[in-house]
């Protein structure tokens, strides 16, 4: 072989050689983004609208993170000391960082019953976490104004039931009875509508809790802090609602017609948001349960394709292209599983959380 041959084919060789390299360093940027930088510790500029953002949903974004002892594996601490994950919570001394331009605010209350506040402050680590603090550190991060990350939700709620959204009709279901295997209709609750189902062609007997009472009773948590804006984002005197974050539906999947109507509820619920909060243009997030993977069959399979099918990538509903989006939590999961919090494993709560800001930062550019 030549010199000129053998040196034109080293130098293919090179070429396809940096080719691979490339791809491989895009790939593992793609799937490990680059962390976020330290917050700067700056206060926004107060001249402009606060940035809201809502979160609603069950336990889930509820959050049950730990934050230590430093030496068990999955809180918090152990995660930022042994492991160096998510540096823009920490300083150089090693203290919690906090930011001055994102405003946490979690408030909470059962049904319509009374608005009880459980934090009121900058955004820092502060008890157990969910996934406000990945959300309010990338939007934070992106945002030129005053931002506010407002949760308002309690545990043990379904989307079919307490969470109903204004305006969702009653339908019929057909089940078989555990114990005498006899097939029945069912008469589930439309929108204020009680108890939860009777069967068909019987007299319904309400309890003290009707469709959508918590819906009802979340909603109004959040408008009550908007509307004493100033309380809760010190200097603020008027506000935007930029977008919705959803995580939910574990309590949906023990009930075979919450779980059949899930996308149906889902849709509504993304429209009557921006309906009840005269937001027409919020984006809206939400994210998978994390131990349900694509594949899953029955109730959960039927959630986790609800939850798959609004996402604006997916072409199903053209109304949400550039404006809704789903988060897939399943690879983001340490374990466990949504009823049992995730075993508490703070780095769950933190990599859905920042996968949750990710996508609202992407919908944001869109716009």
């Amino acid at each position: 072989m030549s010199p000129r041959l053998h040196c034109s084919a080293t130098a293919k060789q090179l070429s396809v050689l940096l080719m691979i390299s490339l791809l491989i360093i895009q790939g593992a940027a793609a799937a490990d983004p680059p962390p976020l930088p330290d917050p700067d510790g700056k206060p926004a500029d107060m001249s402009k609208p606060v940035q809201v953002y809502i979160l609603l949903g069950q336990s889930n974004m509820l959050g049950a993170g730990k934050i230590g002892p430093a030496e068990k594996p999955g809180s918090l601490t152990h995660a930022v000391k042994e492991h160096q994950k998510y540096p823009y919570l920490v300083d150089d001394a090693g203290n919690w960082t906090e930011r001055k331009d994102v405003r946490h605010v979690r408030v909470m209350g059962s049904g319509t019953g009374a608005m009880k506040v459980f934090n009121n402050e900058w955004m820092t680590i502060k008890g157990n976490i969910g996934p406000e603090m990945g959300i309010g550190h990338h939007v934070g991060q992106v945002t030129d104004a005053p931002v506010m990350i407002l949760k308002s939700c309690i545990g043990n709620r379904s989307l079919g039931w307490d969470l109903l959204p204004p305006g969702s009709p009653s339908f019929e279901f057909q089940e078989k009875d555990k114990k005498t295997g006899e097939l029945k209709t069912w008469h589930y609750a439309g929108y204020r509508e009680s108890p939860l189902r009777w069967e068909k062609g019987t007299e319904p007997e309400p309890i003290g809790w009707y469709a959508g009472m918590q819906y009802d009773g979340d909603i109004a948590n959040a408008k009550t802090v908007l509307a004493e804006l100033d309380k809760y984002y010190p200097g603020a005197k008027e506000y935007e609602i930029a977008g919705f974050f959803f995580w939910q539906g574990d309590k949906d999947r023990y009930n075979a017609g919450h779980a059949g109507r899930y996308e149906q509820n889902l849709v509504h619920l993304i429209k009557q948001l921006r309906k009840d909060f005269d937001a027409p243009s919020a984006k809206f997030v939400c994210a998978t349960l994390g131990q349900t993977g694509k594949g899953a069959e029955g109730v959960e399979g039927q959630i986790l394709e609800a939850q798959l099918s609004v996402d604006g990538k997916a072409g199903k509903y053209k109304e949400f292209k550039g404006n809704v989006a789903t988060v897939y939590s399943h690879p983001l999961s340490q374990g466990g599983a949504s009823n049992s919090h995730y075993g508490g494993n703070a780095e769950t709560y933190m990599n859905i959380g920042e996968a949750m800001g990710r996508a609202m930062v992407d919908l944001l550019e869109k716009k």
